[in-house]
């Protein structure tokens, strides 16, 4: 796999932290951060290969986060996916009306995101 570059964005330190260690294990260069706001606006100045992104956060929510960046001319090709806890099938299907390519739940596993690296 090409070193790609992924902005990965959870306002938990350990999920931020897992998702950032499994991403940089496959050689992939790292943006983080930990609010919708932060991540829309780093999508922007950054033009990351991908976007794992959590729901629930303080500033901008996930849902809020993925329609700005699916309507921003900037970053509407970037494929983004939610991981998150909230795996009801009308959240799966909100995600992909937001503009998600995908969504893992909470707790994940590593073969989860590496598979979604390889799919870019």
């Amino acid at each position: 796999m090409s070193a790609k570059k992924v902005l990965v964005c959870d306002d938990s330190v350990t999920d931020l932290t897992n998702i950032k260690n499994i991403v940089e294990g496959e050689g992939c260069i790292v943006i983080a951060t930990s609010n919708g706001t932060d991540a829309f606006n780093k999508a922007k100045t950054e033009s990351p290969d991908i976007i794992f992104l959590d729901v629930i956060m303080p500033e901008m929510d996930g849902f809020e986060a993925c329609r700005k960046l699916t309507q921003d001319p900037k970053t509407k090709n970037i494929p983004i996916i939610f991981v998150t806890s909230k795996n009801q099938k009308a959240d799966r299907v909100w995600a992909q009306m937001q503009g998600a390519k995908d969504l893992i739940a909470k707790p994940y596993s590593k073969s989860q995101i590496i598979e979604k690296l390889q799919e870019i």
